[in-house]
């Protein structure tokens, strides 16, 4: 560690009383028993209760997990959607001193495996739909003892080669909802999530309920959530615990609702409950804003989204989502940033009402960026040299973090060493800090692409394209060249309505003038860009994909020459 611990005259707080998760439902039981949970099970029918219900059946479970053997410190794994079995789920698992394993269900079958068996769990609950996707390693896991299947049907109505096997409702039946929770050591593990395993195996992060606590304070104080709020639940819950945002609800008493299933294909769906709700706080990635925005342009009667904040985080917003909302009723984006290691939310972007004399196009521009630092987090730019970049919004590092919930090591994982300096993850992002604090990410450091000696932002890029009214997603890639090295190029996926009708011109159109012309990239349409498992551009699998794309020199005649 860079820092030292010293001690200072010995306080009278309650310092022993520990942080835990079970406390934030058990207030809300106890202090908002009536504040609805809304849970989608199919379209047109949603599961309706509240904390005090939901809080009950939290209890069941974990009377039923206890006489199931689970122990604490076992690790129980959970493959679901977005529902209230998943948001019970959390609680009970943790509440008995257990580790929520949080199984990500876009993995593949090859790192699905390595995680449920790097992580030793020990039973598995399943959705009854994703019955098939754990089938499919079922016979690769060493440590599993037994499955739970989360359905509305009986048990003899599932069809499931899993065992030995349960029913989640039916292990509830049995139950009396009173449980006598420990207090357990905040320094405990309440749950782990995987990293998406796009270079290399997955690493396992394991958070403490400290760590889970002190996250979700500091997210209701910087986007302001309280008990007159309706949060809706737009990103996946089964990675970096859906960024932790549903947890605030029961901690400030604000209503919560779960989409269930969903895909990106079918965002109607989350634009519908934000409606029918009347939701005031949502978030998701630009993957899913903007479907979501696509589908409002065809709603005759467009909807009013005054109050709405929505985060948005795993790449960076277009302005044309930042506006797109904000047309609908001054609804508000906030970019945010985080990992997997970071629980996840470590910057996110507020504008300062100290900065004076900006138009509005500055506050737009501004609002891409990743934002600001939440209280009790270092962070720093560094360049190659180890040292802090100047805070000038230009000079280029690598970006690290600590915190009380920033991840400190991996579990039983060597690139532990390779991956933590001081105390500080290192992001392997690379980003400025400009006068104000505000850090932008520029680019990953894998992913910035070096032409002719210089380097090329591919994130900058990729949102100039997307300012062109008829682009629905780009992304850039760099891809060897036989003169300069690496070349940008950019994969164009259209809107339907525009397909045919947009050339390459008009799109390069909206970059020059913002980049330099040897920055410009070489554009083909694509119909579709490959995702990873979180929703980010599989650039990994891109660059593969067109690894020969300049083996004939297509552009000798770019110049390198500064801008």
């Amino acid at each position: 560690m860079s820092y030292q611990i010293i001690d200072g005259f010995p306080s009278t707080s309650g310092d022993n009383y520990q942080l835990n998760t079970i406390s934030i439902i058990r207030n809300a039981a106890r202090t908002f028993p009536d504040v609805e949970i809304v849970s989608r099970i199919k379209d047109g029918i949603n599961f309706r209760y509240n904390y005090q219900k939901a809080y009950d059946r939290i209890g069941k479970l974990a009377n039923a997990l206890k006489k199931l053997g689970i122990k604490p410190g076992d690790r129980v794994g959970v493959m679901e959607w977005n529902t209230h079995r998943h948001f019970e789920l959390y609680f009970a698992i943790s509440g008995l001193g257990a580790v929520m394993l949080q199984l990500n269900l876009r993995l593949s079958q090859v790192d699905l495996a390595y995680v449920v068996n790097h992580s030793e769990a020990k039973a598995i609950f399943v959705d009854e739909s994703l019955i098939p996707v754990f089938q499919s390693v079922a016979d690769q896991v060493k440590t599993v003892e037994l499955y739970i299947v989360m359905t509305d049907k009986r048990l003899d109505e599932v069809k499931t080669a899993l065992k030995p096997v349960h029913s989640y409702e039916e292990l509830l039946e049995k139950e009396d909802a009173h449980y006598d929770w420990p207090m357990i050591n905040e320094k405990s593990a309440y749950s782990a999530c995987y990293t998406s395993g796009t270079t290399g195996k997955p690493k396992g992060v394991y958070y403490s309920h400290r760590c889970i606590y002190l996250h979700t304070m500091a997210i209701a104080m910087m986007v302001g959530l309280n008990l007159n709020d309706v949060i809706l639940q737009g990103v996946p819950m089964f990675h970096a615990q859906g960024w932790g945002l549903w947890l605030v609800g029961p901690m400030v008493g604000a209503k919560l609702v779960f989409p269930g299933r969903f895909t990106v294909e079918t965002t109607n769906i989350l634009v519908d409950l934000m409606i029918s709700e009347k939701v005031t706080f949502s978030c998701g990635a630009p993957a899913l804003l903007i479907p979501m925005l696509e589908y409002i342009r065809t709603l005759p009667e467009k909807p009013d989204f005054t109050g709405l904040r929505i985060i948005s985080g795993a790449t960076e917003p277009p302005l044309s989502v930042l506006r797109g909302y904000w047309d609908l009723g001054k609804a508000v984006v906030m970019h945010a940033y985080g990992s997997t290691e970071t629980t996840p939310l470590a910057l996110i972007n507020h504008f300062k009402p100290t900065i004076k004399g900006w138009s509005k196009e500055q506050e737009w521009e501004n609002q891409r960026k990743q934002g600001l630092p939440l209280a009790a987090l270092d962070i720093k730019i560094v360049g190659v040299d180890g040292r802090e970049v100047p805070p000038d919004g230009q000079t280029v590092g690598e970006l690290l973090v600590r915190g009380p919930w920033i991840a400190s090591s991996y579990y039983n994982d060597s690139r532990t060493e390779e991956c933590f300096v001081d105390g500080y993850w290192a992001s392997g992002d690379a980003g400025t800090i400009d006068e104000n604090g505000y850090v932008k990410i520029t680019d990953r450091l894998k992913d910035v692409i070096k032409s002719g000696g210089e380097w090329i932002s591919t994130i900058d890029l990729e949102n100039s394209i997307m300012c062109h009214d008829g682009v629905f997603e780009a992304a850039v890639i760099g891809v060897p060249h036989p003169k300069w090295q690496e070349r940008p190029l950019a994969l164009v996926v259209l809107r339907n309505d525009a397909r045919g009708k947009v050339t390459r011109d008009a799109i390069l159109d909206c970059v020059r003038g913002k980049f330099a012309k040897w920055q410009l990239p070489e554009i083909i349409f694509v119909d579709e860009i490959a995702k990873t498992s979180v929703g980010k551009f599989d650039k990994k699998t891109a660059r593969s994909q067109y690894i020969d794309y300049f083996a004939t020199e297509r552009d000798s005649a770019i110049q390198h020459q500064s801008p």
